[in-house]
């Protein structure tokens, strides 16, 4: 295959794989506290090392690495009891089915156990790591801090936690992240986060914005389409024009 139709195969893999992200974007653009994904192009196929910069460089754009954007959503009233957000810097820690996760979507209930869990009925985590466990009957009252009480009674503590590079975590699901590492991406109380009870903080995947870059990424098919085309339309002259001479 010739460098012009390599380069522009190649680009068009890289745009399916940003319309892959761009539609898992899309899909969670009201999902509370949902992170959206965002790309980094280069046509560098090695990364830099401590050595020193030496990237062997290629011929063809490819999607270098994908990176989650942290940037913190608008918090919406809801009015209901059991629905959390943070603003600033910060995860609710929960008890996932694999370990530890974390998130922004504070959209919590109670369940037949009295235990405050998640949607998917992953339990709340207390600083001390035990599940958020409630025994009365009203409403739970949340403070900035995130301490927790009900009729009156003190119940805990949630776990909010940071790290020093939130980019670490890995994506266990739509608004879950995980440490890939529990050694070395280890979380840290998060001192600058605060709890608002009676909201949720909204996607930051912005509807408008997923829009234009999907115009954006449709026309960057129809230009690469058109120089494979182009391509292969000049391999097949010059074949022609082989076989013209040569016969």
């Amino acid at each position: 295959m010739d460098p012009l139709t390599t380069a522009a195969a190649s680009g068009v893999q890289a745009r399916m794989d940003s319309l892959d992200m761009l539609a898992n974007n899309m899909a969670n653009g009201s999902s509370s506290g949902f992170k959206a994904d965002r790309e980094f192009y280069s046509t560098y196929f090695a990364p830099a090392t401590d050595g020193g910069f030496n990237p062997a460089v290629g011929d063809s754009p490819v999607v270098e690495k994908h990176w989650t954007d942290f940037t913190q959503g608008s918090l919406t009233p809801t009015g209901n009891s059991t629905d959390l957000a943070l603003a600033g810097s910060g995860f609710f820690a929960i008890n996932g089915p694999s370990g530890t996760f974390y998130t922004r979507n504070g959209s919590f209930q109670i369940s037949a156990q009295g235990t405050l869990v998640t949607g998917e009925g992953y339990a709340v985590r207390q600083t001390t790591g035990q599940p958020v466990q409630l025994s009365g009957t009203g409403p739970i009252s949340v403070s900035a801090q995130g301490e927790i009480s009900q009729d009156g009674q003190a119940v805990g503590q949630l776990q909010i936690v940071t790290f020093a590079d939130p980019t670490q975590l890995v994506k266990v699901g739509g608004t879950y992240f995980q440490s890939p590492d529990p050694r070395t991406v280890t979380p840290v109380p998060a001192t600058d986060a605060t709890v608002s009870q009676g909201k949720l903080e909204s996607s930051n995947a912005s509807p408008a914005q997923s829009a234009t870059r999907m115009v954006s990424l449709l026309r960057h098919f129809e230009m690469l389409q058109h120089a494979i085309k182009v391509g292969t339309d000049m391999n097949k002259s010059a074949v022609e024009e082989v076989a013209r001479v040569t016969s």
